[in-house]
């Protein structure tokens, strides 16, 4: 996640927020320009947006901003939806009507909105079921109901979210009954979205012979493996070949979690950059740093990877001195880095070709 101005005042704006805190206007993040915009009102609802070059764009507020205040994104004016280019992705539920979800809501759609950031960034394709409905995404966000408990997981493209993950205690316990190192609403989201794009990016296609041979074969029963997991748990050595516990459980599941690991990489590492982050240790051989504004746009893994280890090494190194547990509570093998690779060459693939 890079940094963001208003384009009024200069005033540093967070992804976020909906004013600006030096001038008052007001903010909307506009996703065909991805930036924070600071508008005016126009005429009919419209709201404007001018450029510091002069242009001039109108747009209306997403439906959930105006009316919900569950969003801060704007769409284009030319656009017949109401609803923003995220808000659009999610599926009514009846939960969402009930007013002791609304917080969660709230959070769910943030959550979203930078798992969708991020896809925007890597140039990922991005339809609505509404526009595709065999091959687009949507989610939907559900609660338990007496008697009957919501998975969170994917089904050909519906990403199904429980309302109870945007509680942060009980998100809290469940990662300690599962014994997890991790485990964020963010992380959710960037987990579940990779289900979907090795369906997109990785099922009949090219790769899926190169995918087997790295992470297995996925034709293995996936219900078999899961309840092997949850009866026996993961190898004694899983950490020399998976990126976490989980991701031994079956390939699709391996694959899903590097995803999202690759996920955090890019924008950790974007925000590190945009900050201007640098590294410049005494000792030649510790960890260095460069704030690079082309680094994730090239399409070598190499730099990613290097930049990944040093921001990771201050981040715990920040965290330890504030007696917090490490930010990063990860180990990568030499066996997660090749997975890790392949996701990025997946994507670069894709994004290359778009």
């Amino acid at each position: 996640m890079r940094n963001f101005h208003c384009n009024h005042c200069d005033q540093v704006v967070f992804f976020e927020s909906v004013s600006c805190v030096n001038c008052g206007r007001l903010l909307a993040y506009l996703p065909d320009r991805q930036a924070m915009g600071a508008l005016e009102a126009g005429e009919n609802g419209a709201w404007l947006y001018r450029s510091k070059e002069g242009t001039q764009s109108s747009y209306r507020l997403c439906i959930n901003y105006s009316q919900n205040n569950v969003c801060n994104w704007a769409v284009p004016a030319g656009e017949d939806d109401e609803a923003c280019l995220s808000c659009r992705l999610t599926q009514p539920t009846p939960e969402l009507a009930n007013q002791t979800h609304r917080q969660a809501w709230f959070k769910l759609e943030t959550a979203k909105r930078r798992l969708v950031y991020t896809l925007q960034q890597l140039r990922l394709p991005l339809l609505s079921k509404k526009v595709d409905a065999a091959h687009g995404l949507a989610f939907e966000f559900r609660a338990d109901a007496p008697g009957q408990s919501v998975l969170t997981g994917h089904a050909n493209g519906l990403i199904t979210i429980n309302i109870a993950e945007a509680d942060d205690a009980i998100r809290e316990q469940r990662r300690a009954n599962l014994h997890e190192a991790y485990r964020t609403l963010l992380g959710h989201f960037r987990h579940e979205s990779g289900h979907y794009y090795w369906d997109r990016l990785v099922f009949n296609s090219q790769r899926l012979d190169a995918f087997r041979a790295l992470f297995g074969d996925e034709r293995q029963d996936y219900s078999a493996a899961l309840q092997r997991h949850y009866e026996q748990g993961a190898p004694a050595d899983w950490q020399s070949n998976f990126i976490s516990a989980y991701a031994s459980s079956h390939p699709w599941e391996d694959w899903a979690e590097n995803w999202a690991h690759y996920l955090h990489m890019i924008d950790v590492t974007e925000t590190a950059v945009s900050c201007g982050l640098t590294l410049r240790p005494r000792n030649p051989d510790d960890p260095s740093l460069e704030p690079d504004p082309k680094l994730l746009r090239r399409r070598r893994f190499e730099p990613v990877m290097d930049a990944w280890f040093s921001v990771t090494y201050v981040l715990n190194n920040l965290n330890r001195s504030l007696g917090q547990q490490d930010a990063y509570p990860f180990v990568l093998s030499d066996a997660t880095i090749q997975k890790l690779r392949f996701v990025h060459q997946t994507i670069e693939d894709q994004s290359g070709s778009g």
